[in-house]
């Protein structure tokens, strides 16, 4: 596996929440710079040593409603 993607969306609680396409990865941070750390970290958890994917890719969804 070379690359791994996590879908992020902002939480209604304040903060972000990271989820793993494909794999059973979730984490959630207060920051977008906290998130990247958290992402990194739950990926080394999740794999074993020299296992993990070359390159994490954060895909934001952002959901939005505007009156017509």
């Amino acid at each position: 596996m070379n690359e791994i993607i996590f879908l992020v969306e902002e939480s209604l609680e304040g903060g972000y929440t990271a989820r793993a396409l494909g794999e059973s990865i979730f984490t959630e941070a207060e920051s977008i710079d906290e998130l990247h750390e958290m992402v990194r970290d739950a990926v080394r958890c999740h794999f074993d040593d020299g296992k993990a994917p070359g390159v994490v890719r954060l895909h934001f969804v952002r959901e939005e409603v505007i009156a017509v």
